[in-house]
């Protein structure tokens, strides 16, 4: 193979996340195989690698000092935890309240932030591996401190490792983040183009709710790429790298506002231009320039410089040719929307721009401010301030940490009943399985079931074929490194990796075989354990939560046309509190639509609670998509009456959607009457053809805006309705769950907790 050749295949290895992964992780347990066995003292092996994976679920992404300080606060929580299994193992009641206790504090820390959330689920593993380990020595006479130590000996080393993996290889995971962001976006432009096919086949609501689930994977990318930045970049002097990398997630939010952004009810322009080549070609302009995502993608992971294609640019001019051509011809039907066409043209003509600004290795971040908003707590009274908060029956975070330490306590006794051997394998699965909603754990509860049988089964078939120890030990570190690279994404495949590590690991001190069954048996009463908890103890059905998402996201809709309407007075400006309610936007926008996801895998009846929250969610994405126009194309209005009356009628429009928020959010259908919405847009002024062009973009956006609040106003009363129903079905138990929830984990540029109004 041409030296070329081999170092492009070894650049395209490096960049793939999951290869630098399973190279640290295969470091990690090797070594630790070697030393026991060049010691002769393999029954550390089982202690160390639990010890590993412990430490590695509790890793968050962030720079080398504060993975150093996150690996101090791990460890201690890991020692304090050890000690206490340690010293209550043997006193079953004192056992299953330390662990009722401590499952249930856990938890809650997990308000905080994702790193006070990671430590606490790696510190709640550690418990019951310190109790499997004990369980499995038995009366050997060993010293009470050993497991801890081996245990603490595993996550120290793993911690370790990953520190100096941080600090040599520092913008690894920025990279990776930004090629994913990037992918995403390609499959949001490629997906927004299927809506300009001129195709009469009335599909188009449901590409449009596939466009909002899409968004949906977009925002949690661009979430992912600013937490990563911002972990890594100072404040006040970053690198020239890590300005290119925040340059591209800027370029990243501009290119999804744009895609985004809608002009014209796409029916209608499938109507009007049905016999022009006018949709094809804005169509190919979307497909091009989503490859032209995917090439950046490619760029930023082999880190090569990204040379934008001319197809982009042919297809740019083809398209404003065939405009061209309409206006030649302008007949009087399409007076309203040659003007949106035009609009649409210069937003892709923008989007075009952007991609080849993307290419350029020095530029500047122009008119954004640059500062990223930090959710991080700013004091311990603050990180307290946000476990207080969930201390209500209403917290989806409160019901998950109640639901989990019952499970955990019912598990326990009923190990102590049966007298399972190995029996701690049951808490361990519930812990693993337990999700915060049905959804979530009904696919856990899946993969969990259908890995450790495969797992158990590989093990069993290894064993007959390879009967050497050292080959054993081999496979033990391989299925490890397996574990690791597929446990966010395959796992089926993680679950069946670390039974294979597990029986491995045992068999080098003893006969595992023996564990077979157990592990079998436990595993399926752990996860029919936390099935049952989600379903049967407080359960936290999507339902009962739609008219508060439904709220929350119709008052980040009202908050994000006032910040437009602000930019349209002073002009463009692309400080941090535009990006904030942009964001807080699409969030909103994408919980709802995970909601939805969660909503229809649940069981029974919830064909109707579906079809309203569909309906709902179509009518506010499509609102958000005409939102995003107006922020596509942010200019300061000129001076005169004709402003003066757009923005107040903006101001109306956001005050409506206001006022349908707070009904959502006390559970009370309120109907927008015709006459107001008839006078707000009436409001509207009517300008000429020689108007001035932010003007008429203005009043054509915001028509359209008002075009959607009947049906908004009526989905929303819906959703209100269905709730009061509920609340007398089952006396108001799962009233408003969720409605003041802290931002989702993944939520960028939001505050946490979620502001009140």
């Amino acid at each position: 193979m041409p030296t070329s050749t081999l170092s492009f295949t070894l650049r395209r290895l490096w960049a793939l996340n999951s290869f630098a992964y399973s190279i640290r992780v295969a470091i990690a347990l090797a070594v630790l195989m070697a030393g026991c066995w060049s010691l002769d003292h393999m029954p550390a092996v089982v202690p160390l690698f639990l010890g590993v994976v412990a430490c590695a679920l509790a890793e968050t992404d962030d720079n080398w000092r504060g993975r150093a300080q996150a690996l101090l606060l791990t460890l201690a929580c890991f020692a304090a935890a050890a000690f206490a299994v340690q010293a209550v193992f043997a006193q079953h009641t004192a056992f299953v309240v330390v662990l009722v206790v401590a499952t249930f504090g856990l938890t809650m820390l997990g308000a905080i932030s994702r790193r006070y959330q990671a430590i606490a689920y790696g510190t709640l593993i550690l418990s019951i591996y310190t109790a499997i380990g004990m369980d499995q020595r038995g009366d050997t006479g060993q010293a009470f401190w050993v497991e801890p130590a081996l245990l603490l000996a595993g996550a120290s080393w793993y911690g370790l490792l990953s520190v100096i993996w941080c600090a040599l290889f520092l913008h690894q995971p920025v990279q990776q983040n930004l090629a994913q962001l990037m992918r995403e976006l390609e499959r949001y432009l490629r997906l927004k183009s299927t809506l300009f096919e001129p195709v009469r086949d009335h599909q188009g609501e449901v590409r449009r709710i596939q466009l909002a689930q899409q968004s949906g994977r977009v925002v949690m990318a661009l979430n992912q790429a600013k937490e990563t930045i911002f972990n890594r970049v100072d404040a006040t002097r970053p690198g020239s790298r890590m300005k290119q990398y925040l340059h591209l997630y800027f370029i990243a939010q501009d290119i999804h506002e744009r895609a985004s952004s809608s002009h014209y009810p796409y029916d209608a322009l499938i109507e009007a231009f049905f016999h022009s080549d006018v949709l094809f070609r804005c169509q190919r302009l979307m497909r091009v320039q989503g490859r032209e995502c995917g090439a950046l993608a490619r760029a930023i992971l082999l880190r090569v410089p990204y040379v934008k294609g001319d197809e982009s640019a042919a297809a740019l001019q083809d398209l404003h040719s065939s405009i061209d051509q309409l206006q030649a011809h302008r007949q009087p039907q399409w007076a309203g929307l040659l003007g949106s066409l035009n609009a649409l043209a210069d937003n892709l003509g923008t989007l075009d721009a952007q991609l080849a600004e993307a290419g350029q290795p020095e530029a500047p971040v122009g008119a954004h401010d640059g500062a990223l908003y930090d959710r991080t707590p700013r004091s311990w009274a603050d990180a307290l301030g946000r476990v207080r908060e969930q201390f209500r029956l209403s917290s989806p975070l409160l019901r998950h940490a109640l639901r989990l330490s019952l499970a955990l306590a019912l598990g326990y006794v009923l190990m102590r009943t049966i007298h399972a051997r190995q029996g701690y394998w049951i808490l361990l699965t519930t812990v693993f399985v337990c999700q915060p909603n049905f959804n979530a754990t009904r696919q856990r509860m899946l993969q969990r079931v259908s890995g450790t049988f495969l797992g158990l089964a590989i093990g069993w078939a290894l064993f007959d074929l390879f009967p050497s120890l050292l080959l054993q030990a081999m496979f033990a570190v391989v299925a490890g490194v397996v574990f690791f690279s597929t446990r966010t994404t395959r796992y089926t495949v993680a679950t069946a990796s670390m039974t294979l590590v597990v029986l491995m690991c045992f068999n080098q001190t003893g006969d595992s075989g023996v564990l077979i069954v157990p592990r079998m048996v436990d595993t399926l009463i752990g996860s029919a354990l936390a099935g049952a908890a989600v379903y049967f103890i407080l359960p936290d059905w999507q339902g009962r939560r739609l008219d508060a998402l439904a709220g929350r996201a119709l008052a980040a809709l009202a908050v994000y046309l006032r910040e437009l309407t602000a930019q349209y007075r002073r002009g463009r400006l692309d400080d941090l509190a535009y990006r904030l309610a942009r964001r807080n936007a699409h969030n909103a926008d994408a919980a709802l639509s995970t909601a939805m996801t969660n909503l229809l895998a649940e069981p029974g009846r919830r064909a109707h609670e579906g079809d309203r929250g569909l309906r709902f969610m179509v009518h506010s994405h499509t609102v958000l998509n005409y939102l995003s126009g107006l922020g596509a194309h942010r200019a300061q209005l000129a001076e005169g009456a004709e402003s003066a009356a757009l923005l107040q009628s903006a101001d109306h429009i956001a005050a409506l959607l206001k006022t349908l928020a707070d009904s959502l959010a006390q559970g009370q259908p309120h109907v927008l009457e015709p006459t107001v919405l008839q006078q707000l847009t009436e409001g509207l002024p009517v300008l000429p053809d020689g108007a001035d062009a932010a003007q008429r973009l203005v009043a054509e956006q915001l028509r359209l805006i008002c075009g959607q609040l009947a049906p908004l106003g009526r989905a929303a009363a819906a959703l209100a309705t269905a709730e009061m129903a509920a609340i007398a079905s089952d006396d108001g138990g799962d009233r408003n769950a969720g409605a003041h929830e802290p931002a989702e984990a993944g939520t960028i540029e939001a505050s946490i907790p979620e502001q009140k109004p």
